[in-house]
């Protein structure tokens, strides 16, 4: 089934804040900011595809039950990320997390609004909980099953 064919947003039940959510502000700009840093170059099906994996990492009990501490989940030394440590990358690469493409960003923060406060769920990524760059093949997943590939990312579940 070839994904970018079938990417569409259904109803699917599942929400994106959890009662431990610090307040709405914060879960969406770190959304906003996963789906630019992550995904500014794949358009909003790449973003809206990577927020569904955080979407339902929320959701899922080997996780934080935030958006926030899904973000930022990863190995931290005296209250900092280890560089190269982080579920998510572009968090701990070390570089600032300035936005300069006012037009991806824009296009992030209303799909992040939309995952928010719409159930979404996307045909095929419906249990995925990693994904990566095509450029690269972590070791990590040959344990997991492949759920598709959008744009120049490939997902996956457990």
């Amino acid at each position: 089934m070839r994904m970018g064919a079938i990417i569409s947003a259904v109803v699917a039940g599942v929400a994106m804040l959890t009662p431990h959510e610090p307040r709405a502000g914060t879960a969406s700009k770190c959304l906003t900011e996963a789906l630019y840093f992550e995904a500014r170059s794949e358009g909003w099906r790449g973003m809206l595809a990577v927020g569904v994996v955080i979407q339902n990492r929320v959701k899922h009990k080997s996780y934080p039950d935030t958006v926030c501490g899904v973000v930022r989940q990863g190995q931290y030394w005296q209250g900092n990320p280890i560089r190269n440590r982080c579920q998510f990358s572009y968090y701990c690469d070390g570089k600032r997390e300035t936005p300069d493409d006012r037009s991806a960003w824009l296009a992030a923060s209303d799909v992040a609004k939309m995952l928010m406060t719409t159930p979404v769920s996307v045909v095929g990524l419906e249990n995925s909980t990693h994904y990566h760059a095509v450029s690269v093949r972590p070791d990590w997943s040959k344990r997991l099953q492949r759920s598709g590939k959008i744009g120049r990312h490939i997902f996956y579940h457990h």
